[in-house]
């Protein structure tokens, strides 16, 4: 019997960057879900939205699955996992971390990004008109997607939007997180130049007993080679 996933997205992303990735998960038996969280679609009112929003999203999409399911979280979803695993432990059996931020407890993702990139997108928010970061080209191109082709890398900030400002500046509570009767297992995208050297397997120290699985890939290997990351998702439940 297959597997049910459910795929977390990251920061300015949406559900539909798993399309492809869900496509191959089906073809292999499995079941997976994407849910795009609040604020992430095109015309959504982000002015208000806090960590708490995105967290009872997930925590609404595990209440309607049968069973025990895959919880997967890339890059800032990292953290969402974690927060959602911490309240459901008894619906979770296995936990992925796709190059992401793995946080302690009580603290928020700027506490471990360099100081400057916190200053800089915080002066963002700060300037916009609903206290989100607006998606910064150059960034994607030249930092997330530098592995990918111009077109792909059209195809993906086509469909980001401005990212609401709480998911990076508010701690998480994860009490209860250690104890939880879950697997856990990190998927590392080896090319992934977004974080300095090492970030990423320093952050996952944090989670204890872990698997790694290591790909040649970049920050957006879920968009850019989903035949490659499903095939990841896979090896790490099998």
């Amino acid at each position: 019997m297959g597997k049910q996933f459910i795929l977390i997205h990251g920061a300015w992303h949406g559900g539909w960057c798993f399309e492809k990735v869900i496509k191959e998960l089906e073809k292999s038996g499995h079941r997976a879900i994407a849910p795009t969280m609040p604020g992430h679609h095109k015309d959504d009112d982000r002015s208000e939205i806090c960590l708490d929003d995105y967290i009872k999203t997930i925590m609404a999409v595990l209440d309607k699955t049968d069973g025990k399911v895959v919880l997967v979280g890339h890059s800032s979803a990292g953290f969402l996992v974690q927060s959602v695993a911490a309240k459901m432990a008894e619906k979770i059996d296995h936990l992925i971390f796709n190059n992401a931020f793995i946080l302690p407890n009580g603290k928020c993702q700027f506490d471990i990004v360099p100081p400057e990139v916190a200053q800089g997108m915080t002066q963002a928010a700060e300037a916009s008109m609903d206290k989100c970061v607006p998606v910064m080209e150059d960034f994607v191109r030249n930092t997330l997607m530098s592995d990918a082709s111009a077109e792909i890398q059209d195809q993906l900030i086509s469909r980001l939007v401005p990212q609401p400002i709480a998911l990076f500046t508010t701690p998480v509570n994860l009490d209860g997180f250690d104890t939880g009767n879950f697997k856990k297992t990190v998927l590392f995208c080896k090319n992934d130049v977004s974080l300095p050297e090492g970030a990423y397997l320093g952050m996952a120290q944090g989670l204890g007993e872990h698997d790694i699985i290591e790909l040649d890939l970049g920050h957006e290997g879920l968009f850019t080679h989903p035949e490659e990351m499903a095939e990841a998702i896979v090896q790490a439940v099998s």
